[in-house]
């Protein structure tokens, strides 16, 4: 996607980029579309300074459709038992707002376990981090990432934790996000 300039149609809720702020975008703001992946939007306001994250229930705001795109893991029935290849297909809907690389490609999932529980369903436990120790965005992404894993059938209880050891690098990054990224 290009970049796409565009006036709010109202005002909405943000999270600035890279405090974590929540913030009212006011009615008639100018904004650049910057990203448009998973269930958010990340744009531009140059007269407010700055990036800010708009989440899919605003995105008529932005003069789009709400979308929420199926991913064959929200579709799909799920696997008996749940797997963690189930898990981290639903985390590669889940975007940093500043690098269009999934989470799962940025290498920024350490640990994911599954866990019976007596009604059938799967506790899923996953430890993540992000690529800046200072990112305010952290509650958001981690947010993103336990909401995308509550909505797979067969997950009764979903708990993501930012953790920081080790400290994340590039060289974290998967083989096909490297190629998105244009690092070889």
């Amino acid at each position: 996607m290009g970049y796409e300039e565009v006036e709010l149609s109202r005002a909405c809720e943000a999270i600035q980029i890279p405090h974590g702020t929540v913030v009212t975008l006011p009615e008639g703001t100018p904004v650049v579309i910057t990203q448009a992946l998973g269930d958010s939007y990340t744009v531009q306001a140059p007269t407010l300074g700055g990036l800010f994250r708009v989440a899919e229930q605003d995105a008529d705001a932005l003069g789009k459709r709400r979308t929420l795109v199926p991913t064959p893991a929200k579709e799909a029935t799920a696997p008996e038992p749940i797997t963690e290849d189930y898990i981290r297909e639903a985390l590669r809907e889940v975007y940093d707002p500043e690098i269009p690389i999934n989470i799962v490609d940025l290498g920024l999932i350490y640990d994911l376990h599954l866990e019976p529980l007596p009604n059938g369903e799967t506790r899923v436990s996953v430890q993540m981090t992000l690529t800046a120790p200072g990112c305010g965005m952290g509650p958001a992404i981690a947010r993103d990432a336990q909401s995308q894993i509550e909505r797979l059938s067969g997950v009764g209880e979903a708990d993501v934790q930012v953790v920081w050891d080790p400290p994340w690098n590039p060289e974290m990054i998967s083989p096909e996000g490297k190629k998105q990224l244009g690092i070889h």
